[in-house]
């Protein structure tokens, strides 16, 4: 599988590329044209989960965030396959999965965690290397609490593990500020009908830039439609966030290698320094030219930081 990025495919993640404008030139891929890869399926959990895969050695496993699929991480596969297998799919509620909105589902990381766990059992490949963004970063250090033996090293790209900052003082004003400009506001939007409205309010919130889902491209914004059903359900859930703490991720002895966009919000920042306090087999990194997007915003250093990581522990 060649570079195939779309610019259209390229643009659709969580954040949706809040410094992509600044990056430097060094830091620029060109896109290729190519055929499509092979989309296979494997039923866990009473659902269908769709991914990718290319190349061959150990496994890496890439988990995407809200608004996003296995797409996202079209910048790296190719990267990544050229010593290992590397495999991208979609989480529960995510394009092409064919899950129905249901407002009573459990939208918490811990059933994406489930569903993660019973996807490297299905294909047989652990342990694997995880590397996770943002909701799919998450999903992925519940994964590696509840099943060790199935991960060699993980990667976490800001996960919005907001129970961590419960005792952290002045991390109230943080959190609160993030959930009346986003999951709130996002949900009223919901509830009246206004699913571009919701969108437009959480990529804002999250990114900083009031304007960014209005100067999109159709083709995009309709792309994010595709993927809308999680954001809808973790608006109108009553708990999102399972009450982790340190002690509850302090035994965890796997490689942690925790990732920081140097323009990304002062929740993350201070979400992954609890991060680092907890987690007592880490490296951190901060990722230069990047907000929360990471992965799209500088995917040339991305690419490295962790390839490097994970072949030092190989």
């Amino acid at each position: 599988m060649k570079k195939q990025i779309n610019f259209v495919i390229v643009t659709v993640i969580f954040i949706i590329l809040l410094a992509c404008n600044n990056n430097s030139k060094e830091n620029e891929i060109t896109p290729t044209q190519s055929t499509a890869p092979v989309i296979k399926s494997v039923f866990v959990n009473g659902d269908s989960l769709h991914y990718i895969e290319t190349g061959k050695g150990e496994p890496v496993i890439f988990v995407h965030g809200t608004l996003d699929d296995y797409r996202l991480w079209y910048m790296q596969m190719d990267t990544f396959a050229k010593d290992h297998r590397a495999i991208a799919y979609s989480r529960r509620y995510a394009y092409p999965n064919k899950r129905v909105i249901n407002d009573s589902a459990d939208y918490s990381p811990v059933i994406h965690a489930r569903d993660l766990t019973e996807f490297i059992k299905a294909l047989n490949i652990g342990p694997v290397h995880l590397v996770g963004h943002s909701y799919g970063a998450f999903t992925a250090l519940l994964t590696t609490m509840d099943h060790p033996e199935l991960v060699k090293t993980l990667m976490l790209g800001e996960p919005p593990a907001i129970p961590l900052l419960q005792n952290v003082p002045g991390a109230d004003t943080l959190v609160n500020n993030f959930m009346n400009r986003s999951i709130k506001p996002a949900a009223d939007a919901f509830r009246s009908g206004d699913n571009v409205k919701a969108v437009s309010i959480f990529m804002a919130a999250v990114t900083g830039d009031t304007s960014l889902y209005a100067s999109m491209p159709k083709e995009i914004k309709d792309q994010m439609m595709e993927n809308i059903l999680e954001l809808r359900g973790v608006s109108l859930a009553k708990n999102i966030f399972p009450n982790i703490n340190c002690d509850s991720i302090r035994s965890i002895k796997t490689p942690v290698l925790i990732m920081t966009g140097e323009k990304t919000l002062p929740l993350f920042k201070a979400i992954n320094k609890e991060l680092e306090k907890c987690l007592l087999n880490n490296e951190k990194v901060v990722l230069v030219n990047a907000s929360h997007g990471l992965e799209m915003e500088n995917p040339a250093d991305f690419n490295k930081i962790v390839l490097a990581f994970i072949n030092k522990h190989r």
